[in-house]
């Protein structure tokens, strides 16, 4: 049997597995269906060990399952930055590494054979010229070190002008531990803070999306595609069926729910011609392909639409291009003119009409009233009619005031 390593070689797997504890932690070994039980126990254990303080484990009837209870607003740190602390190595990849790095970081400019040689003199350590080359390509492709051509000679060097920067002024430690905390690709912040021994002491985020973290190397290739104008190849997998399918499109803008905070793509289809979003955590990987020739038609386009967009669905249950939704509420005046002030601050360009004392109409034109309901039932009570074209959620609506008369035994 092969002895279990803390270390990950396969981070798209262990992301998932984070995730699923985090988000839904009621699950129990059994029910981790598409991985063997050595692999759930494998990913547990490493669970355990990156996040001890923050493994919580329950007994149920069909047995122990583990979930991670976080609370933002007392930590320092995102927890979950360990996940990416974590890759596996050989006694080579780490030797080679910290040697490199302390041969280069007096600023010299050398060839793959001039750090070979300088190995062997200066730590005397012998490697293979082949090897040290394909280390230093393979810095050069991340970034951690530059690549250039002197002539007919390739040479390697080191640009450590931000880590000296950074300790010459140690104000803009602050910005970095906040950056951590509140910014995408918060682990930038945190592995520089890291490297100068410097902790965060000064903030805490009281709503923070610890998980988010786990997206980003997805979301990075979305932007370096967009940034650069081209469409992709997404390989998706169902968040409510077990399989997996591949996507083109034009990726266009990010979306965040100020409600839930998760993270979508907006593309544009062009098989079938229309927009639609994905949720960041169900996109398993991305492939650029070639430059879009109309990106910045497809953005303008974007934007005529997004005024009927509620949330993130630019498709309704009828399929038709826009529905109508019509409110009619009693509103007690002037003492609750609140609710007056609610319609037009959060019903996203709809009007708001008196038609009679104590009573107003909200109307709006979104693509999908579905996603209208939630924000539609806080006005339970004081709603005199409701009527939508789309006659499947004006349906819904009344559906769900019969449910909970019956659960209440209200006549």
């Amino acid at each position: 049997m092969s002895e279990f390593q803390e270390l990950v070689k396969s981070f798209s797997k262990t992301r998932e597995y984070v995730r699923d504890f985090f988000v839904y932690g009621f699950k129990t070994r059994n029910e981790f269906k598409t991985k063997s039980p050595r692999t759930y126990d494998n990913e547990r254990r490493r669970l355990e060990s990156w996040l001890a303080p923050f493994v919580r484990k329950d007994y149920g009837s069909k047995g122990s399952n583990i979930s991670l209870a976080i609370d933002s607003n007392l930590l320092d740190t995102n927890p979950l930055f360990q996940v990416w602390k974590t890759k596996s190595f050989t006694d080579n990849d780490i030797m080679l590494h910290f040697l490199i790095l302390d041969l280069l970081w007096d600023g010299q400019i050398l060839t793959a054979e001039e750090i070979t040689d300088n190995l062997l003199t200066r730590y005397e350590t012998l490697f293979d010229i082949q090897t040290v080359r394909r280390k230093c390509n393979a810095y050069a492709k991340e970034g951690i070190i530059h690549k250039k051509k002197q002539g007919k000679t390739v040479v390697f060097s080191l640009d450590n002008r931000l880590i000296l920067w950074l300790k010459s002024h140690e104000d803009a430690l602050d910005a970095l531990a906040f950056y951590q905390m509140a910014g995408c690709f918060g682990i930038v912040g945190n592995l520089l803070t890291d490297q100068l021994g410097f902790f965060n002491e000064t903030f805490r985020v009281k709503h923070s999306f610890f998980v988010h973290t786990l997206e980003e190397e997805i979301l990075l290739e979305l932007l370096d595609a967009m940034n650069h104008k081209k469409s992709v190849n997404l390989t998706i997998k169902s968040s409510k069926r077990e399989f997996t399918n591949t996507i083109s499109c034009v990726p266009l803008q990010i979306f965040t729910s100020a409600r839930s905070g998760r993270r979508f793509l907006c593309a544009y289809l062009e098989k079938k011609r229309r927009f639609s979003c994905f949720r960041l955590d169900t996109i398993k990987n991305v492939t650029s392909l070639e430059i879009s020739q109309v990106y910045e038609e497809l953005l303008e386009k974007l934007d005529k639409n997004r005024r009927h967009l509620w949330g993130v669905s630019f498709e309704g249950p009828e399929r038709r291009h826009l529905d109508r939704l019509t409110m009619t509420l009693q509103v007690q005046e002037p003492m609750e003119h609140y609710i007056i002030d609610r319609l037009e601050h959060e019903g996203r360009g709809g009007t708001v009409t008196r038609i009679a004392e104590n009573t107003y109409r909200y109307e709006t034109e979104v693509f999908d009233c579905n996603e209208m309901l939630p924000w539609v039932r806080t006005f339970t009570g004081r709603i005199l009619s409701l009527e939508c074209t789309a006659k499947s959620v004006e349906q819904r609506f009344y559906q769900d005031l019969q449910n909970m008369y019956q659960m209440y035994e209200i006549e």
